[in-house]
């Protein structure tokens, strides 16, 4: 598997069209930034911390799923994921797809579990995925 780049910005997974139809809505870096009430570099900044996750979209231009905001905040519980998930050796592009790919046992995504502020059951899910 190709793995992502890593920019000035933070990391940043190059889009591949499975994620993209996983995805559904994307929000622009300006966007996010709107809607967060934040500046842009402030959004980086969320990036590089890994707070968020970023896609170069086939464009060229950046963008978050909007899944990944609840109001004016990013959702509670997804930096600890994806924590997890880096620490599990997954790289952006593969933590992207695993938080939007349905898991019977939840029921539903990842992502959607943790939006319900399900997160800790998300989590024992993806320590698994270590072992």
């Amino acid at each position: 598997m190709e793995h992502a780049r890593t920019w000035d910005i933070g990391f940043v997974a190059q889009i591949d069209p499975m994620t993209d139809d996983l995805v559904g809505e994307w929000l622009s870096l300006p966007d996010v930034a709107g809607v967060l009430g934040m500046p842009v570099g402030r959004v980086k900044q969320l990036l590089r911390d890994r707070k968020l996750l970023a896609v170069t979209r086939p464009e060229g231009t950046l963008a978050v799923p909007a899944a990944f905001l609840d109001g004016h905040q990013v959702v509670k519980g997804l930096g600890g994921t994806l924590t997890l998930l880096f620490d599990c050796g997954f790289d952006e592009l593969e933590a992207m797809r695993w938080l939007f790919t349905a898991d019977d046992s939840l029921p539903g995504t990842p992502i959607d579990a943790i939006v319900k502020h399900r997160s800790t059951e998300v989590n024992r899910r993806a320590q698994a995925l270590a072992f």
